[in-house]
């Protein structure tokens, strides 16, 4: 089954109102009746201004490390419904859209 995937890159250290936004878009992902979600912390990334590099620093303390959303589903659903909603909490934010082809989903095999 072909389908879309979701990729939102923000920062660690990125809030939306008193929580962190990874947490924030992925509440907002399950509002919207998306399936599933993955948040993934990354080791170290830069930005589109190379200006820094983003790493975890001496004693384990961040330095706003990228983290990063993955949700799949019917192109049209993230398009009409999932991106405009998430684009209006992303401010300094990476977003895209991949072709993904869906194999297996929990316990059924797609064929």
């Amino acid at each position: 089954m072909n389908q879309k995937m979701l990729v939102v890159v923000v920062g660690e250290n990125d809030r939306c109102a008193d929580v962190p936004l990874y947490e924030a878009i992925t509440r907002k992902l399950i509002q919207l009746g998306v399936p599933g979600a993955t948040v993934q912390r990354g080791i170290m990334g830069f930005g589109r201004h190379h200006k820094r590099l983003h790493h975890k620093q001496l004693f384990g303390i961040s330095d706003d490390r990228p983290v990063t959303i993955f949700a799949v589903q019917t192109e049209e659903s993230l398009r009409t419904t999932v991106v405009p909603a998430i684009r209006a909490m992303v401010r300094h934010g990476l977003m895209y859209l991949i072709d993904v082809e869906v194999i297996s989903q929990g316990d059924t095999i797609q064929g």
